[in-house]
């Protein structure tokens, strides 16, 4: 939660608890941690709803939104979020499916509020950015060279689903392949191959930055 969302809600500072941990930026620049807290929070369609209490984290950040939730917490409602559809889904206590609808018009404005905003990712962590000696660009571009990404254990056996490819374990039996690409099937949205696969993404919440030498003139 953001420090601005939290005085619109009118909430004490002494409601806030210390927080031992640092928020830190990929650009590493320290965000101010004012505390966390718990909060009763109903998640509601107009026809069905569901109150928890979920344990925000209050940061003095600059954002165009008024909170993010993590994936633990999502994982903890069962939601599903589709950013094709705008929509988030999660059951209620008495099984009903609760639809919560995103606001395009509102979506547009935080999109093109955070453009404005300072570029900044942020993520947790316990301790500060290391201080050590960062090794030459041609240094560090031999070691990811010579890295090599993970690869999957046994044969594997490639199925198309949704007119996309995937890659099973060809060791898994027929009726194990079958489930799996069922639920692969039944969130094909949740895959992108390509940017345009992943409309609507804060640049805020997710941005890659590459690493090149300023010396080195670039050529189209």
């Amino acid at each position: 939660m953001f420090w601005v969302t939290f005085n619109k809600l009118q909430l004490s500072p002494d409601l806030l608890r210390p927080y031992t941990g640092c928020l830190y930026g990929f650009a590493r620049d320290q965000v101010e941690v004012r505390g966390h807290l718990e909060l009763r929070t109903t998640f509601t369609d107009g026809a069905a709803s569901r109150i928890e209490n979920i344990r925000y984290l209050v940061v003095n950040a600059p954002s165009a939104y008024n909170i993010l939730l993590g994936r633990p917490t999502l994982n903890r409602l069962r939601a599903v979020s589709s950013t094709r559809n705008m929509k988030m889904k999660l059951p209620d206590l008495g099984g009903k499916v609760i639809t919560i609808k995103s606001d395009q018009k509102e979506d547009k404005r935080c999109y093109e509020k955070s453009l404005k905003t300072k570029r900044g990712v942020f993520m947790v962590t316990t301790r500060a950015p290391s201080k050590e000696v960062v090794a030459p660009p041609e240094i560090v571009r031999a070691e990811i060279a010579r890295e090599r990404r993970p690869e999957p254990t046994g044969k594997v056996l490639e199925r198309e689903i949704g007119g996309k490819t995937f890659k099973l374990g060809k060791s898994l039996a027929q009726a194990a392949q079958d489930q799996i690409a069922e639920v692969i099937a039944w969130h094909l949205d949740g895959f992108a191959w390509s940017a345009s696969d992943m409309p609507g993404i804060d640049p805020d919440f997710l941005c890659h930055r590459l690493t090149m030498d300023p010396k080195v003139r670039p050529v189209r």
